[in-house]
């Protein structure tokens, strides 16, 4: 077994570390890969804003002559500083089911960590917000949502093997249009637009969202005081994650909640385009743009990849307000259902709150973490 810390700058070593899943998820209907542009550009340290203020490092596992496995460790230093840790992120775990290979990423990765003074490794978590988080743990039978992570069973032995411990699940399930939304959910939202104030803030075309950005990056800034685990936004990672978000999103389908100019919630939801990339394997050019145009028009299926209360609002109503908000986006959008993803699995208050809207939880993503 071979382990080789990779430079990314090597176009040929970062093309075998960009092709792997491709051969992994051959037989695997349910993987989407990633978009081509977004997966070289993790590991480009000139055009992907991350590399301003942290580092990562990237490692293939080799064996008679093959790539069996990779690995990618992150030292956010925004995130530890933010969060007074010591914290060291894995992500992008792939591997054939070869513990020999695994125990040999995670080493390697360990001491890279340790190298740089970090304590504690966790994930699989990624370079932005954007990125899904957790490792499929229930559900391998369902298409995840785009930008959720897929992954065969084994993977969690494989984790486990290398010295993992759980550390926290999360839920994903879907609402479909069918549902017959309770009188209690509407009378709920009503109640606490009246009561306390709040107002749905829409949107009718990219423009407007687009001149929208810089005033949503302060807000969620805004929305993290006081809380942990979270990073605040740079402004250059602000509209680097703006460009991915915008150039496939349908304004209508992103809303934000506010009480006076203080933001209350949000939800951000896209046309699940997940077919055309599988068409594609991930490749705008030169045949994939107009399938995934044509996509976004005829999907019938809704992504939610972003949806929540600011803590000083839960308990209060809004997540009543906001689950009529995608009730009404599934409808008026023709779409059949939507993919509601990733709720933390100890929100309670939340879970019991949505309890109305019937969501069929059939994904469960689980985080995993070690201490040096």
């Amino acid at each position: 077994m071979n382990i080789l810390h990779i430079d990314p700058s090597r176009r040929d070593l970062s093309r075998r570390f960009l092709r792997l899943p491709f051969r992994l998820y051959a037989d695997a209907p349910q993987w989407v890969p990633p978009m081509a542009f977004d997966a070289a550009r993790m590991l480009d340290s000139r055009r992907n804003p991350f590399y301003q203020h942290s580092a990562a490092a990237f490692f293939l596992a080799e064996e008679g002559g093959r790539d069996v496995g990779r690995l990618a460790v992150l030292d956010n230093a925004h995130y530890n500083s933010y969060n007074a840790t010591r914290t060291a992120f894995f992500y992008l775990f792939e591997c054939e089911p070869n513990p020999q290979a695994a125990l040999g990423l995670f080493a390697a990765a360990g001491e890279w960590a340790s190298s740089r003074g970090l304590t504690e490794i966790i994930g699989p978590k990624g370079f932005t917000a954007l990125d899904g988080m957790g490792l499929l743990v229930r559900g391998f039978e369902h298409r995840p949502a785009l930008g959720i992570p897929y992954n065969p069973p084994y993977y969690a032995d494989l984790i486990l093997e290398a010295g993992f411990a759980p550390d926290g699940d999360t839920l994903s399930g879907r609402v479909d249009r069918n549902l017959q939304l309770s009188d209690k959910i509407r009378r709920a939202a009503q109640l606490v637009q009246k009561r306390i104030g709040l107002r749905v803030e829409r949107f009718t075309s990219r423009a407007e969202l687009r001149a929208f950005v810089p005033r949503l990056a302060g807000l969620y800034n805004a929305a993290l005081e006081g809380t942990s685990g979270n990073t605040p936004l740079t402004p250059d990672e602000a509209r680097s994650m703006a460009q991915q978000i915008i150039w496939f999103a349908d304004p209508r389908l992103i809303k934000l909640i506010f009480k006076g100019d203080e933001l209350a919630g949000f939800l951000f939801a896209y046309p699940d385009i997940s077919a055309a990339i599988q068409r594609s394997g991930g490749r705008l050019w030169p045949l994939g743009w107009a399938d995934l145009l044509t996509e976004l028009r005829r999907t019938k299926c809704l992504n939610v990849n972003g949806m929540g209360v600011l803590p000083r609002f839960r308990g209060l109503g809004a997540t009543a307000l906001l689950f009529c908000e995608l009730y009404d986006s599934v409808l008026a959008g023709g779409f059949e259902f939507a993919d509601v993803v990733q709720i933390g699995a100890e929100n309670a208050r939340m879970l019991n709150e949505i309890r109305g809207l019937e969501i069929d939880f059939n994904k469960t993503h689980r985080m995993f973490r070690r201490e040096f």
